[in-house]
This record gives C-alpha cells, structure tokens and sequence, in this order.
C-alpha cells in the first residue's frame, strides 16, 4: 500500500482508502458471494427507531427494522474523535480505515492523504466493485454530494468542496446516482428543472453526463418510465435535499413540507436502483442513505425524524423483500452516529400535559407533535388497546456518541454478531462481494 499526497490526487476520480481494521468473527465455511446494499438511515439509534415504533406501530408492534434477524453493537470512533462525523464515517465504511473526523475520503487531518494500492488503484469498496466489472449504484435523500453515499466514489480535501464531489460523481463510472442536488450540476445562473445552478466553473455536469451516456431523470414519474436495461442514470430530484431539514416553527411559518411532494421517496428510488441494477443478472454494490434522520436531527424536529425514519423503515422492509426474494445478497445496515441525542419520554395514562413544556427540568428542550410546546405525541395503540402519550427530548444539536445497532438480513449476515468496528463495514461488503477482505 502507498500513498501520496492529496494536493495531487484531491480531485481525481478516485477516491481511495485502505482496508485495515478489524475484521468481522471469521467462520470456517466457505463465504458466500452475492450482492450489497448498504443502508444507512444517517443519525438513527434505537431511540430513533422506538420512536418511530410508538407512532406507528405501537409499542408492542414491530418495524420492518425490528425482523431483520442479525444485530451487532457498533463501534464508531475515528482516529481522532469518539463521535463520528458524517464524512468520517462515510469514509470508514467505504474504505475500511480508521480516519480522522475530517476525512471525506481520504485520510484526513493536518495533511490529508488518499490511501491507494501498490498500482495507486482506489481502494474504495465501490471503486474495486466497477473494477470487477459489478455495477454501482447510489442512492440519497439529501444532495448526492452528501458524504454517505458520494464519499463511496469520491475524495476531495473539506466536504464543503460542492462542486468538485458532483464532478467526481459524474467522472465515477457509477451506473446510478439518484438523490437531491440539481444545483451542484450547473454553472451559476443556469435555470435547471428546480432552480438555477450554484457551479463557479461553468462546467454543465448534466450534459457531461448525458455525454457519458447518463439517462437523467428529474421526477418521480421519469424515474418509474425508465426501462430495466437503461444503462446509467443520474437522477436530481430537488435542488438541494429532497427535505427541508428546519425546526417545525420554521418551517409552519414559511409553509413548507417535510419532504418535497414531487421527489421520489427513498423506497422508490431504491426500488427503481434494484430493478435497474439487477437487470444484468450479476452481482452489484447498492448504497441507500436516509439523510433525513441525520438533519432533522441537529434541527431537533422530533416530526422530521419520524418521518425520516418511517422512509428509511419504508425501504428497509422493501431491500429486504428484495434479498428474501433472491436469496444472494446481503442487506447490511448502519447509521454512524446518534443525531440530537433524541430520547423519548413517557407520560403515566391520563396524566400526560396539554401541551408539552419548552424545557424538561434540567433544561433539556423537548418537542411535542409540531415542536414546543405542542400537544403531545400519541402512540398507536398497545396490545390492551391504550394509545399512551409521550415526548421527545434532546440532548444536543450534534451528533453524539449514542448506541447506534448494526442489522443485517441475507448472506453472510450471520458474520453480524456481537460488536463491529465502523472498518468492518467495508470488509464485510468486501467479503460478499469478492469472496475475500482485500481483492
């Protein structure tokens, strides 16, 4: 393994790391390969996930999240930091390394560094998948320059460097990018389907990639029209995020959605990016992010989180559908942090506040149904047929070091057991795909 440093290679196609870090409990049986989709509901712990549970199945129902039959404790410290950052830890499961809280693809701190092999080849799990002739695909409800998915193909110096991951997106080779971000993809001015474009460059990455054989779509009804044997396809379906990651006050004031109407939901684009992907009949590396959980989150909009959670509850049960279906693939899941530090408090049966207090007593803010001090949250009902009443506090607006759980369903998901590393993210993808922890 060398590496060189980042001044050369910041904004090149590759972006690389090295796989090191623990790898998950060996077995003796031989591996079996198939294909990955990689979900990450971005910021969601079990707290996030019980509340989406009292809402919507009740406290005695079960989440799709809920059957998914593997779990292990994930550990997701980076070099330099206890909590991870989004781009950190998008960098860990994409690369198998342990970087610092700055790293979006590389190694980052003082002197950030792109990890490559003996070939100065990217060691990136999606780059080593379209070396093996597997199809990519990337899939985001925030902007696709959001590091969950976009730091799986690309490697740029601060995660504010919009325009450069965009052109790297494109540059990739990834067979599917769908997500939020229009404005990332036009020079400044240049009016797009949502807006006008934000590029300083004057590069027009739309056309570089229909140029590059990209069918690119812009909504809901495009996407469904697309046929199984497409080719690659970019989708931008909002001009930044396909939500609106505000406070409840701020966004009843200005009138806004949660979720923009016209895009797609995170199931859909994930159900167009398998039907898409799995046309060739080969095996391929899918990577899902729910950016909602993660936004909604540091915002503390107790409503946004549910429904963040509910659309990423929403595509898990469909991938998994989809993995029983086939019977070769691997559905892995894991989000890097805890967003907001989001816990839920229950009020006794007929005890429960009109509306809930601004603060808890140690001045923690709390949220009811549409933000302060609103009426509380309702749970659906419990197996006796009582709907119990709760809110929601917050311990920051950060991510915090909360216990984030790591699920899985398919193959290989018995390897998902006790605790994992966040570098075990990429060695698991690695031995599905390849057979191997280092093709």
């Amino acid at each position: 393994m060398a590496v060189r440093p980042l001044l050369a290679l910041a904004l090149l196609l590759a972006g690389c790391a090295a796989s090191s870090g623990s790898a998950p409990a060996a077995r003796d049986a031989e591996i079996d390969t198939g294909s990955v989709i990689f979900l990450h509901p971005d910021g969601a712990s079990p707290a996030h996930w019980l509340a989406l549970r009292q809402l919507d199945v009740g406290p005695d129902g079960e989440l799709h999240w809920d059957r998914l039959p593997a779990m292990a404790l994930y550990r997701g410290h980076l070099r330099d930091s206890l909590t991870a950052t989004s781009h950190g830890g998008a960098t860990a499961h994409a690369y198998g390394v342990k970087p610092a809280r700055d790293a979006f693809g590389t190694t980052g701190g003082a002197v950030p560094e792109v990890i490559v092999d003996a070939q100065g080849r990217s060691l990136s799990v999606a780059h080593q998948a379209m070396r093996h002739g597997l199809r990519v695909g990337l899939v985001q409800s925030g902007t696709v320059v959001e590091p969950g998915t976009a730091a799986f193909v690309a490697s740029v110096p601060d995660r504010e460097m919009y325009d450069a991951i965009a052109a790297q997106l494109v540059a990739s080779g990834a067979d599917l990018v769908l997500g939020g971000g229009e404005e990332h993809f036009l020079p400044e001015g240049v009016a797009g389907v949502h807006g006008p474009g934000t590029r300083r460059d004057a590069r027009n990455l739309v056309a570089e990639a229909q140029a590059a054989g990209y069918a690119v779509v812009y909504t809901r009804e495009q996407l469904r029209a697309l046929p199984d044997d497409v080719g690659k396809v970019l989708g931008l379906f909002a001009l930044r995020a396909t939500f609106h990651d505000e406070t409840e006050e701020s966004l009843r004031s200005q009138g806004l959605p949660l979720y923009e109407p016209g895009a797609p939901t995170l199931a859909e684009m994930s159900e167009a990016a398998l039907r898409i992907l799995s046309a060739s009949g080969e095996r391929f590396l899918l990577v899902v992010e729910e950016e909602g959980v993660d936004n909604f989150g540091n915002a503390n909009n107790a409503r946004g989180v549910v429904e963040a959670a509910r659309r990423a509850d929403q595509a898990i049960g469909l991938c998994r559908d989809w993995v029983e279906r086939r019977g070769d693939a691997l559905l892995l899941i894991a989000a890097d942090s805890d967003s907001g530090g989001l816990e839920v408090i229950g009020y006794p049966l007929g005890a429960a506040p009109a509306r809930v207090a601004a603060t808890g007593s140690n001045g923690a803010p709390l949220d009811g149904v549409d933000g302060t001090e609103t009426a509380p949250f309702l749970a659906a009902a419990d197996r006796a047929g009582e709907r119990l009443p709760f809110a929601v506090a917050w311990a920051s607006k950060d991510d915090v070091s909360g216990g984030i759980l790591v699920r899985a369903f398919g193959r290989n998901s018995d390897r998902v057991r006790g605790s994992l590393d966040n570098t075990d993210i990429a060695t698991l993808i690695r031995l599905t795909l390849f057979g191997t922890p280092a093709p």
